[in-house]
């Protein structure tokens, strides 16, 4: 069997130009708010979470039954969400607990 020419090719086709992002200006930044000993931004920031799944946990069922999904279907989902949830809340909580016992030891807070 014949080995075949390694000759390289050229092609007809021009690569085309990659195209660079244009440097945008970034909004100041706001400073982080201070460290509340008693609670900070932190847990406002998990609360909001949590409150925002417990919003989709009631939108997304009311969409599903709009769209045409069983109620049953829809009552599976709101479960679902609403278990997932739940579990989430309480990992949240927990690490919440276990961060403040850490700043309370002297550990540094990263």
């Amino acid at each position: 069997m014949p080995v075949p020419p390694t000759v390289a090719v050229r092609s007809s086709v021009t690569p085309t130009p990659t195209l660079t992002p244009t440097p945008t200006l970034a909004a100041p930044r706001a400073e982080p708010a201070p460290a509340e000993p008693g609670g900070g931004r932190g847990e406002q920031a998990a609360g909001d979470v949590v409150r925002w799944a417990v919003f989709c946990c009631v939108l997304v069922p009311v969409v599903l039954v709009v769209y045409g999904t069983s109620l049953g279907g829809a009552a599976g989902a709101a479960l679902g969400l609403l278990s997932v949830t739940a579990a989430c809340r309480l990992l949240l909580r927990r690490s919440e607990r276990g961060l403040r016992a850490e700043t309370a030891r002297g550990g540094r807070r990263r």
